[in-house]
């Protein structure tokens, strides 16, 4: 398993905030979440589009670490295993949705290829 050799620098509010919910996959899961509400492990992977198993499964490692979703087992046969946003995860969404708003002023509007997961944005439903 890769571990870093220096520790993160993070001394900015902002750099924190594009830390935990930054990157190519985190804000996509933390939409997901935020429409679906709860999602077992297999709905969340069929709602992502080209993400492997192992990026999905450290990218909620890291999400349930840093606050941001709940994982609930369930001590049943088989086993279950649900993940929903936290109080944390559901502040960000107003901000993603914002960061929504603002990038639709600049980006030219594909709605054919739009990612499943960005159709649900309140700024692509027009609210």
């Amino acid at each position: 398993m890769y571990k870093k050799k220096l520790e993160d620098d993070i001394r900015c509010p902002l750099e924190y905030g594009l830390e935990i919910f930054g990157g190519k996959w985190k804000s996509r899961i933390i939409c997901v979440l935020a429409a679906r509400q709860v999602l077992r492990y297999s709905e969340i992977r069929h709602e992502m589009i080209n993400i492997t198993d192992a990026v999905l499964a450290s990218t909620l490692k890291q999400l349930i670490q840093n606050g941001i979703v709940d994982r609930k087992s369930y001590d049943e046969i088989p086993p279950r295993v649900e993940y929903r946003l936290t109080e944390k995860g559901r502040s960000v969404v107003p901000i993603l949705q914002e960061i929504c708003h603002w990038s639709g002023a600049f980006y030219k509007e594909d709605t054919e290829h739009t990612m499943t997961q960005c159709q649900k944005c309140d700024y692509l439903s027009g609210t």
